[in-house]
């Protein structure tokens, strides 16, 4: 299990070295130079001067790639063009709302996804099997920011037992907190609870006809028990790696829900700096978030490894 662990850590130390030289290339290489950009086509060339000294933008290409890697290591991620604040000061802040927004929806996805999954696998080819089916594919395609919307007009217009957009920070309290939070983490939670159920039917379907259950129902195990002790853990592994694409998803790609909730969030702060041309906001967020798919990934990848002993030995 060591030799596996050190592996897979090898190959995410790998990962982050090539992820960190393609957005180095795409964001301060090819575009041009990244100080007129950020200041516009109208800009004096004093000011673009003084931008690019600012940014430490004079120096060789090698320099200033391992000028921003060194920063990253450290937690030195520059600073803020639009904010002038510390970038590290603003992704701690917006993390705050993010990173327990994500959790929450993935938490609520998973506990309404795997019961219903194996619910409707169960219950192949039944009404409620097809019930089941109907109900997630239409999960999947209404937008999630339209439920959005349709949750704020229901529990906050009309029954007024949420507020409709804003956060009021920790310190105002554990239960104010993720009551703001409940809304936006019940919006992106139902898409990503439909597209889990569907991957957990699918998945414990395939299972249920492997020869080893047909020797445990002959045994004379029930359904239920034969499911519990031998099918489920076989049927989480595909569903594993579905729950680490979503937390990557969830902490990155809720721009549009943090924005219909009035959150600020990190899908926010990307939007913002996108929009205002902040080029050291963008390229450290970025990292970030690539760091946080690939750590998600190695943890996966070990949760597969225990989940499935067998896995360890083909590596």
């Amino acid at each position: 299990m060591l030799r596996f662990v050190l592996t897979r850590a090898l190959s995410l130390g790998l990962s982050l070295v090539v992820a960190s030289l393609v957005i180095f290339a795409m964001i301060e290489v090819i575009p041009g130079d990244p100080a007129s950009f950020m200041l516009g086509l109208n800009a004096q060339p004093e000011a673009v001067a003084a931008l690019r000294d600012d940014l430490g933008l004079n120096g060789s290409l090698v320099a200033r790639y391992l000028g921003w890697v060194g920063g990253l290591v450290t937690g030195d991620f520059g600073i803020s063009y639009t904010y002038r604040v510390p970038v590290s000061e603003l992704v701690v802040e917006r993390l705050q709302v993010s990173l327990p927004l994500a959790l929450f929806a993935l938490g609520l996805s998973t506990l309404i996804a795997i019961p219903i999954g194996m619910f409707a696998a169960t219950r192949r080819g039944q009404v409620s099997d097809y019930a089941i089916m109907g109900t997630t594919q239409l999960g999947i395609a209404v937008p999630n920011f339209w439920f959005a919307m349709l949750l704020v007009m229901l529990f906050a217009v009309q029954l007024r037992w949420f507020s409709a957009g804003g956060f009021p920070g920790w310190d105002k309290g554990i239960g104010p907190a993720m009551k703001a939070l409940t809304l936006p983490a019940v919006a992106l939670a139902l898409p990503q609870a439909s597209i889990l159920a569907r991957v957990m039917r699918s998945s414990l379907l395939d299972v249920l006809h492997q020869d080893y259950m047909r020797t445990a129902r002959a045994k004379g195990l029930t359904m239920a028990q034969a499911t519990r002790r031998h099918a489920l853990r076989n049927a989480l592994i595909p569903v594993l790696t579905i729950i680490g694409l979503q937390f990557s998803f969830l902490l990155a790609g809720a721009i549009i829900i943090e924005n219909v909730f009035f959150l600020p969030g990190l899908g926010r702060l990307i939007f913002q700096a996108i929009t205002q041309r902040d080029l050291v906001v963008v390229e450290s967020v970025v990292m970030l978030l690539v760091f946080a798919v690939i750590l998600v990934t190695f943890l996966v990848d070990v949760a597969y490894a225990v989940v499935d002993p067998r896995l360890r030995r083909r590596r």
